[in-house]
């Protein structure tokens, strides 16, 4: 049986993660058609590859499968709304990424480099130091990327981009982005001022908006919560 503590935390978690990044996805809508002018020498690519593309807030990954084919995973909206696979093979928009990802529907789609990378600088391989970890033969790298392609869930914390790859790559789905993240929010928790500030704006609700059970109760289990995770 599941645990329902567990899964609201996993839930909030995921929440701000997505909020975190959102100004990162809002500010790349206005260049969508950056990646589209970008030319990108790809001799140096070898199927299996891992291309790795930084962001600001996060990286994208994907596996180089030859002939400037990508294999990605790519939360997508309209994965959820239609079947019709001419509109859905199109370049996923800003707009249907960030409603993909709150629906956490998403699927490991081919792309040429041009259109996976968007204008940004691609690392190679660079997973492989980074995580010291001993890769595959890049053939079988490849052949795992292209048996998983197709629709999948979508999850921030424990099925996105980089499980993708890094299962495809080493054998394991592992996201030190994630954990990362992770680990940033139980050092937030496990500060008691976060209960303070957390009583003080939850006092401050209920003198603004007085004693309603939408505002009472998150003024008192969140400080509570906050207080017995620390």
């Amino acid at each position: 049986m599941k645990n329902p503590m567990l899964e609201v935390v996993s839930l909030l978690l995921e929440k701000l993660l997505l909020i975190s990044n959102f100004m990162l996805f809002r500010s790349g809508a206005t260049g969508e058609d950056k990646g589209r002018n970008s030319f990108y020498e790809t001799s140096s690519f070898h199927r299996g590859d891992v291309l790795e593309v930084p962001r600001t807030h996060l990286t994208h990954y994907g596996i180089y499968l030859g002939d400037n084919r990508v294999a990605h995973m790519m939360p997508d909206i309209l994965l959820a709304l239609t079947d019709d696979m001419g509109r859905t093979q199109k370049v996923v928009s800003n707009k249907r990424l960030i409603l993909g990802v709150i629906v956490r529907v998403a699927s490991i789609r081919v792309d040429t480099v041009e259109d996976f990378a968007y204008g940004a600088n691609i690392l190679v391989n660079h997973l492989d130091e980074s995580l010291q970890k001993k890769a595959l033969l890049n053939e079988e790298v490849a052949r795992r990327a292209e048996k998983l392609l197709g629709f999948t869930p979508y999850s921030l914390l424990w099925n996105n981009c980089e499980h993708f790859v890094t299962y495809c790559r080493y054998g394991t789905p592992i996201s030190p982005q994630s954990d990362k993240f992770c680990e940033t929010v139980k050092i937030i928790i496990r500060d008691q001022r976060s209960v303070l500030a957390s009583a003080v704006l939850g006092l401050a609700s209920i003198v603004c908006t007085g004693l309603v059970s939408y505002t009472t109760l998150p003024a008192i289990f969140i400080p509570f919560f906050l207080w017995m995770a620390g």
